[in-house]
C-alpha cells in the first residue's frame, strides 16, 4: 500500500519569514503606548510565550486589562505592518522548500498571523505553489495554536500526522505538534531563546537547513 509522503508544516513569522527585527520594533511601539520600557531582543526571547497576554504579564507583573490588551494588540499590528516591508524569507528558505517538494514530499504553512494578510504575502514571495495549504489565523489574536493544527492536518488529503513535522520558532509549535500527533523541530532564529526552546523536549536547531534535515529523519522520506 502506498503510504503518505513525509510532510512539513511550516510556521511563518520567525521561521520562514525572517521578521524578528520588525517584531521587536513593533513590540516596543506597543509598550510605549502604555508606558512600558523598551525591550531588547535577548530579553524578548527570554520572556516571550503564548498566549501573548501572558507574555505581557511576565513584563508587567500582572495580566493587562482588556483595554490595555486591545491598545497594545492594535498598536503592535499597526507598527508591524510598517516594519515588515523590509523583511524577507529566512536564509536559504527558497532552496529548502524547492528541494523538499522535488523529493516527492509535501508541505504547508500554518500561522497565527492573520489569514487575509498571510495569503498575499506568501504569494508575493513567489513561493505559494510549493504548499498544498496555506492557512493563517481567522479568529482573535493571542490564542493557542493546537486546535488550529489539528484542523489544519485534518483538512489535507493524504497527510498523516505520524509522518508530519512542524517546524517553528516557538515552544507553542511543539505543543501544537504534540496535540496533533505530529513531530516538531524548533528553530532559534525567531522569538524564543535556545534554552526556552530546549525545555519543549524536541530537537532544537540553529538553521532551517538543519531543521529540514532533522524533519526528514523524523518523518521518513518519499511515499512508497
Amino acid at each position: 500500500m502506498r503510504k503518505p509522503a513525509a510532510h512539513i508544516v511550516w510556521d511563518w513569522n520567525g521561521t520562514l519569514f525572517h521578521d524578528i527585527d520588525a517584531v521587536i520594533a513593533a513590540t516596543n511601539s506597543a509598550f510605549a503606548e502604555i508606558g512600558l520600557e523598551p525591550i531588547t531582543l535577548e530579553r524578548y526571547r527570554e520572556l516571550y510565550c503564548v498566549p501573548v497576554p501572558r507574555f505581557y504579564e511576565r513584563l508587567m507583573g500582572r495580566l493587562p486589562t482588556e483595554a490595555e490588551w486591545l491598545v497594545m494588540d492594535e498598536t503592535f499590528h499597526r507598527h508591524y505592518a510598517e516594519h515588515r516591508v523590509g523583511c524577507g524569507l529566512a536564509e536559504g528558505a527558497e532552496l529548502l522548500l524547492e528541494g523538499w517538494q522535488a523529493a516527492g514530499r509535501s508541505q504547508s504553512i500554518l500561522s497565527m498571523f492573520g489569514h487575509d494578510e498571510l495569503i498575499p504575502l506568501v504569494r508575493g514571495m513567489g513561493i505559494a505553489s510549493w504548499f498544498v495549504r496555506v492557512e493563517g489565523r481567522t479568529g482573535p489574536s493571542g490564542g493557542s495554536k493546537s486546535a488550529h493544527m489539528v484542523r489544519h492536518l485534518a483538512a489535507m488529503d493524504g497527510v498523516d500526522p505520524g509522518r508530519t513535522v512542524v517546524i517553528g520558532d516557538a515552544a507553542d509549535d511543539a505543543v501544537a505538534a504534540r496535540d496533533a500527533g505530529a513531530y516538531a523541530v524548533l528553530y532559534t532564529g525567531g522569538s524564543h531563546s535556545r534554552s526556552s526552546l530546549a525545555a519543549a523536549g524536541v530537537p532544537v536547531v540553529d538553521s532551517l537547513a538543519e531543521a529540514v534535515q532533522v524533519a526528514g529523519d523524523l518523518a521518513g522520506g518519499t511515499a512508497s
